[in-house]
């Protein structure tokens, strides 16, 4: 990955949490391997997920911007100079001298007794690390669970099952799907960091969704029963008498999972939508209609 994630993205660190998720998402929509065979385009998609990765938190951004971790979110090792370490009271190594002394760091490091020798070097195990990246998903899959496949940068393809109600910025772990361990250690884990893309009939509000229905001006007007499209499928609801555009209709549990298990609620915000065109014969009933009973509902109550 480049030292600059803000400039994998194609921004500046002046740059909003709202522009890193568009930058990333366009990213995503041109170089996903799935949909750009060019190694080039797997490059930058690689790069504008890592970089996304350590962008998307704001408390870890500003650690990057500080120079207290690096590009991959490592820690930055703090600068001591030889002189202050040695010279340093507390320092059990300061009177000794030699390359013998540093046996017990290294067989700390390695594990004391562990392993055989190779080549006259003690062989050691070592879990592989763990390797970070962004699935975009539709909102019904986040809302009702399901599975999609995906492809590693080792070319493997896995169905990763998504959970009911995942939501944006969840991490799902597949284990042993990482980085190779060294020796007889494990591979270590690949982590999923979900980005749920946004649906121009559904908004999401926690565990609560919101939806538009249009209605004509007769059921506006006379009320009645009219489908409504639910995360479960099609429903009928009871449109009041006189209803109003913007007025708000909840159909209780027939929103997204929660992590209690409960289901929240749905909100039908209703839209008075005019016929394609007004006829002679609608335009003389209302203007027949209004000479009794007009009213200014800018006015308010």
């Amino acid at each position: 990955m480049a030292d600059d994630p803000y400039k994998a993205l194609g921004l500046n660190k002046n740059a909003s949490q709202d522009d890193i998720k568009r930058a990333y998402r366009r990213i995503a929509k041109t170089d996903h391997p799935d949909l750009n065979p060019d190694p080039a385009a797997h490059e930058r998609f690689k790069a504008a997920s890592t970089a996304y990765d350590l962008l998307k938190d704001p408390e870890q951004r500003a650690r990057f911007d500080r120079g207290e971790i690096d590009a991959q979110g490592q820690e930055r090792p703090q600068r001591h100079y030889y002189r202050e370490y040695a010279e340093s009271g507390d320092n059990p190594y300061r009177q000794h001298h030699g390359f013998d002394d540093l046996s017990d760091v290294f067989s700390d490091l390695f594990g004391r007794g562990g392993g055989g020798r190779r080549g006259g070097a003690r062989s050691f195990d070592m879990r592989g690390p763990d390797q970070r990246f962004t699935l975009e998903i539709d909102f019904m899959t986040a809302a009702r669970g399901g599975s999609t496949r995906i492809t590693m940068p080792d070319g493997s393809v896995l169905e990763v099952r998504i959970p009911e109600g995942a939501h944006d910025g969840q991490v799902i772990r597949l284990r042993g799907k990482g980085g190779p361990g060294m020796g007889n250690g494990e591979p270590g884990d690949a982590l999923l960091t979900l980005i749920v893309a946004e649906d121009p009939d559904w908004r999401r509000d926690g565990s609560d969704v919101e939806t538009t229905l249009p209605i004509t001006i007769d059921e506006a007007v006379l009320g009645g029963r009219v489908e409504a499209q639910t995360i479960d499928g099609p429903v009928m609801l009871t449109v009041p008498r006189g209803a109003s555009s913007g007025q708000k209709l909840r159909l209780k549990g027939r929103g997204i999972k929660g992590a209690d298990g409960r289901r929240g609620d749905q909100h039908v915000v209703l839209k008075i939508v005019m016929p394609p065109r007004v006829d002679d014969e609608l335009a003389r009933f209302m203007e027949d209609w209004r000479q009794n009973h007009a009213y200014d509902p800018r006015r308010g109550k």
